[in-house]
């Protein structure tokens, strides 16, 4: 890709999320980072990002001599089509009766989920954003009177991201090139790069290991 093509974001889609089954580092077939099939959370309008960032400068000499760096969680809005009560049910915890379409709203479940979709660039591309560990806060629900105007409310989830405990091969990029393991948060891919298949994308939840390069056709 041109070095000097740069882009803006115009358009967000394909809203996914899954229940994560296992998150830790022992062996064996139901160890490790493990995800439920991912299911289409809702239609969405927005989504929006902001991280936890913290910084302290360390004076030696009379003067500034290292700036120390830390990252905290992501918070991340989801805003929405309010999604079918099943999936409210799911998102916050609570227990859904399928017999009587009902959502009992008791003491919630403490899961966690990884979320995935697309951001739309002016022209016409999209990178691919998963958030890999993270759980849902109860939203706001806001019912208005019918009156002679169009307006109508939504739904925005607040997803707070975290570091998985499983530990991938691709944690971390050195200065030389090499990977070393680390937890993740999550990762972004831009598909201008042509380096990857995407057409069953949202099959599974992606991770930095799951994720590999086109093989060249031969000849």
């Amino acid at each position: 890709m041109d070095a000097e093509k740069y882009t803006e974001y115009r358009g967000v889609d394909n809203l996914y999320v899954a229940r994560i089954i296992c998150d830790d580092n022992e062996t064996g077939a139901e160890h490790g980072y493990v995800c439920e099939k991912p299911v289409k959370l809702a239609p969405v309008a927005e989504v929006s990002k902001t991280t936890e960032t913290s910084n302290d400068t360390h004076h030696y000499d009379n003067q500034s001599m290292f700036v120390i760096n830390t990252e905290g969680a992501d918070t991340i809005a989801l805003t929405v089509a309010v999604p079918p009560l099943e999936m409210d049910a799911l998102l916050m915890g609570r227990s859904f009766d399928k017999d009587t379409g009902m959502m009992v709203e008791g003491s919630r479940r403490d899961d966690y989920f990884a979320i995935m979709y697309r951001a739309k660039c002016i022209d016409g591309s999209y990178r691919y954003v998963v958030r890999n560990k993270g759980s849902f806060s109860i939203p706001e629900d806001d019912h208005k009177t019918e009156d002679a105007g169009t307006d109508t409310t939504n739904r925005t989830y607040t997803y707070t991201g975290i570091m998985t405990t499983h530990i991938f091969e691709k944690g971390k990029l050195e200065n030389d090139g090499t990977w070393t393991k680390s937890a993740v948060k999550g990762f972004v891919l831009d598909e201008r790069y042509g380096k990857v298949d995407l057409s069953k994308w949202f099959d599974e939840i992606q991770t930095p290991d799951t994720v590999k390069a086109k093989t060249e056709p031969e000849g």
